[in-house]
């Protein structure tokens, strides 16, 4: 019986970490690909922002920029540019 029991757990075990499927988002610059097509996307805008800020020589995440909009108005004030400003 207790053999049985740790079998069932562990085919429980198994089943649930199978099921569980990764999705990532794809983004080309400031959109996001969605089933073959370009969306405007924020998630994918404020990657953008980042990776521009990165290339201007700020330290900062795509994180950050998604989660604290002190960051991304700081980013925005300090580049002023149109490589930046549809995201601003």
């Amino acid at each position: 019986m207790f053999r049985c029991h740790i079998l069932a757990s562990a085919t429980a075990a198994l089943l649930l970490t199978c099921g569980v499927a990764q999705a990532h988002i794809v983004c080309h610059g400031e959109y996001q690909v969605v089933e073959g097509q370009e969306i405007e996307t924020p998630y994918c805008g404020d990657n953008h922002v980042a990776a521009i800020a990165r290339k201007h020589g700020m330290e900062v995440s795509n994180a950050e920029v998604r989660n604290d909009p002190a960051t991304k108005d700081e980013i925005c004030h300090w580049l002023r540019g149109p490589s930046v400003r549809p995201e601003c």
